[in-house]
C-alpha cells in the first residue's frame, strides 16, 4: 500500500478523488485512506502532517480475514511483540493493529470487516482483560437504546448527553463509580434514592434487629405503591412500559426471587418455587426447568396472594433469626462457587425488592403521564 505525504489535502482530493475516481474510505487526521471503488484492495494512504514527520506507517498488510487479525494479534501479544496501536475495529469497517516491525518500521495488520462480523470486543466470546473497546467518533447515536450491555469503563468525551437516561442497578453496590465531568455521581444518586424511598438506606443492615427494621420499612414502601395502583384504571397492572415487566409481572418475579434466595439458598428446599413466580428472561436458556411456573397470565388477585405469602415468609424468618444464623455459609443458587452467607442472601432479597420497587414506581409514573397527556 503506497503512502504519500501532502500538505494540501484539497489538492490530493482534486487529483485522486475528483479526477482519478478514488473514494475516501477513511478520514482520520493526520491521514486519509483512499481506495478504488472497483477494486477496494487497491488503496493509497495520504499523510498530511507535513514534510518533516514520518507517515503514520510504512507497511500495511491486509490479510482479508478479520478473525485471523484477532488471532494473530493475540498470538504476537502473548509472544511479547511490541504493539504501537491496540487491536480495534474502526467506525469505517476495518479491524487493525500496529506493531513494530524489523528496522523499527511500523506495520499495520488489517482486514476489512464483513457487515455481520462480530467486534473483537463483543461479549459473546471471552476476551482478554484490558482489550480496547471500539471508538465512535462523530457518530449520531441519538435515541439509541442499550439494553443489558456491558458499558463498564466506557469513556465519553465531548458528547451531548442532554436527556440521556441511565438505569444501572449494580452501580450502587458500594464499589462502583460513575464519573460525570470528573465528579463521581454514584454517591449523589444513592443519597437521592434514599430520600425518595425512605428505608432504602437500611438495605445493608447487618444484625437481626436492623434487618427486621429494614424489612418493615420495605413493606411500608410497597404498601403505599399497592394503594396507588389500586386507584389507577383497570388493566394498569398489566401494562408494559418500553418492553419492561408490567407491575403484575414485577410482583411475580419478586415471588420467584424470594423463593430462590430464601427458600432455596437459606432454607435449602428442594422445590421452593411457587407457580405464580416469574423467572428472569434467560432462565430457560441457562438450562433451568420452567415447567414449574405458570405459563399464562394469572389473575392479579392470585399474584397478590402469592406475593403476600412470600413477604410474610421473610418477615417470619427475620423474626427469629440470630447473629449466628446470619453467618452460616450458604450455596449461591446461580453460582455455586461464589460463597454466600445467610446475611448476604438476605441482602440480595433486599436489593431485589428496592430495585424492583424503583422500576415499578418509574413505570407507574410513565403510565400516569400518558393517561394525563403530559
Amino acid at each position: 500500500m503506497p503512502v504519500i505525504t501532502a500538505e494540501d489535502l484539497d489538492a490530493v482530493g482534486a487529483l485522486f478523488v475528483d479526477r482519478l475516481g478514488l473514494v475516501v474510505d477513511m478520514d482520520e487526521p493526520p491521514f486519509q485512506l483512499l481506495s478504488s471503488p472497483g477494486t477496494p484492495a487497491a488503496q493509497l494512504v495520504v499523510n498530511d502532517n507535513g514534510t518533516t514527520d514520518p507517515p503514520p506507517y510504512a507497511i500495511a498488510v491486509d490479510i482479508d480475514d478479520a478473525a485471523a487479525v484477532t488471532a494473530l494479534h493475540d498470538e504476537m501479544a502473548a509472544a511479547g511483540e511490541r504493539m504501537l496501536d491496540p487491536l480495534q475495529d474502526t467506525p469505517w469497517g476495518i479491524r487493525r493493529f500496529t506493531l513494530r516491525g524489523p528496522g523499527q518500521v511500523p506495520v499495520v495488520v488489517l482486514s476489512h470487516l464483513p457487515t455481520d462480523s462480530p467486534s473483537p470486543d463483543d461479549g459473546d466470546a471471552a476476551e482478554p482483560a484490558g482489550r480496547p473497546a471500539r471508538t465512535f467518533r462523530d457518530e449520531n447515536l441519538q435515541h439509541a437504546r442499550f439494553v443489558e450491555c456491558d458499558l463498564s469503563g466506557a469513556v465519553l468525551r465531548g458528547v451531548d448527553v442532554a436527556g440521556m437516561e441511565i438505569d444501572a442497578p449494580w452501580l450502587l453496590d458500594g464499589t462502583s463509580a460513575l464519573l460525570v465531568n470528573g465528579v463521581d455521581v454514584a454517591p449523589l444518586v444513592d443519597a437521592e434514592l434514599n430520600r425518595r424511598f425512605p428505608g432504602r438506606e437500611q438495605r445493608r443492615a447487618g444484625d437481626p434487629e436492623t434487618l427486621r427494621a429494614a424489612w418493615a420499612a420495605l413493606e411500608h414502601a410497597w404498601q403505599g405503591t399497592l394503594r396507588r395502583v389500586a386507584t389507577m384504571p383497570d388493566g394498569t397492572v398489566d401494562i408494559s412500559v418500553a418492553g419492561e415487566w408490567s407491575f403484575a409481572q414485577t410482583l411475580r418475579h419478586l415471588v420467584m426471587a424470594t423463593d430462590t434466595w430464601l427458600g432455596r439458598a437459606v432454607l435449602e428446599q428442594d422445590q421452593p418455587y411457587h407457580p405464580i413466580g416469574l423467572p428472569h428472561v434467560e432462565y430457560e436458556t441457562e438450562g433451568h426447568d420452567v415447567s414449574v411456573f405458570h405459563q399464562g397470565t394469572p389473575p392479579f388477585a392470585d399474584v397478590l396472594e402469592a406475593r403476600a405469602d412470600r413477604v410474610a415468609r421473610v418477615r417470619g424468618f427475620l423474626a427469629n433469626v440470630t447473629p449466628a444464623e446470619l453467618a452460616v455459609p450458604r450455596r449461591n443458587p446461580w453460582a455455586p462457587d461464589h460463597p454466600e452467607t445467610t446475611l448476604s442472601c438476605l441482602h440480595t432479597i433486599l436489593h431485589e425488592e428496592w430495585e424492583h420497587l424503583r422500576f415499578a414506581v418509574r413505570d407507574l409514573d410513565a403510565i400516569e403521564a400518558g393517561l394525563s397527556g403530559r
